[in-house]
């Protein structure tokens, strides 16, 4: 590869990429390990191919810090702006987001079902769904009197609520037919149900316009839960009915782990070395 550029810089092409090769020797593999042990080498060159990361994760598994504001001023959809905010403050994976229908929505007090006082999400599993989509919970769940019961209940936020009948109002077709929520706003497909593929291209696409790396729809179902930990003291019962998770053993041995960046984290180390001097 160094070679290449070499070879392309001489003849007109890359020439600043070219003088970068030709000054400083990339790292070998023993110099990587020289400098980890920190003998010989106090500094190493970088690679000039690789990518510079100008925004920082907190966790590999949640998405880069103000991701979520930013994603919603980048996009100029209501129906992406609602994708952002309902899988951040509904935790919702992917394919349950997806497969929502209108009538799974209990978005007002006191709904009809009289599973949930408070406005509410009714995430049931479909083999059916035109888009293809399924909810992973697989609850017993019915339709009585056009009224959804059952399946796994997901509360909403007030900005979910929000970003819904901004959607609903000014972007959703009239007749659409098929009675799912999330539907296509371009092409010969517009008015059809949503697929799980367009939604993660939609992030991937606009993580890459920001520079925020690539978006995975699911970190965002991590970053809910760890939100909810922390605003609940650790408490695993609340974040596994919050997000829907088939245990509290399961938050625990995913989300459960202590931040080393935290004092009490620090506090904690420097108390059990100092006992053991």
């Amino acid at each position: 590869m160094k070679g290449f550029y070499l070879h392309a810089g001489s003849h007109g092409g890359s020439r600043e990429l070219a003088e970068e090769f030709s000054r400083t020797r990339l790292p070998t593999k023993a110099d990587r390990r020289r400098l980890l042990l920190g003998h010989a080498v106090q500094e190493m060159p970088t690679n000039p191919l690789r990518p510079t990361r100008s925004v920082r994760r907190r966790h590999p598994k949640m998405p880069p810090e103000g991701a979520r504001g930013a994603l919603y001023e980048e996009f100029g959809s209501a129906r992406d702006r609602m994708m952002v905010t309902w899988l951040a403050d509904g935790g919702f994976r992917i394919g349950e987001f997806c497969g929502l229908h209108l009538i799974d929505l209990h978005l007002r007090e006191g709904a009809a079902c009289g599973e949930c006082l408070v406005p509410h999400v009714h995430i049931c599993h479909r083999e059916v769904n035109p888009n293809r989509s399924r909810a992973k919970t697989k609850l017993d769940w019915a339709t009585r009197d056009g009224v959804v019961t059952g399946g796994a209940v997901r509360r909403a936020s007030p900005t979910m609520i929000h970003t819904y009948f901004d959607y609903m109002t000014t972007e959703y077709p009239r007749q659409a037919g098929h009675g799912m929520l999330m539907v296509q706003l371009h092409g010969k497909s517009k008015g059809q149900p949503w697929s799980t593929a367009g939604a993660r291209q939609v992030l991937k696409r606009a993580g890459r316009r920001l520079q925020l790396g690539k978006i995975n729809p699911h970190e965002f179902r991590h970053l809910f839960a760890t939100n909810v930990l922390d605003a609940a003291d650790g408490n695993t019962l609340i974040a596994r009915d919050a997000g829907g998770w088939a245990s509290a053993t399961t938050v625990d041995q995913i989300y459960g782990h202590a931040d080393v960046h935290d004092p009490k984290f620090a506090a904690a180390l420097d108390r059990v070395w100092e006992e053991q001097r």
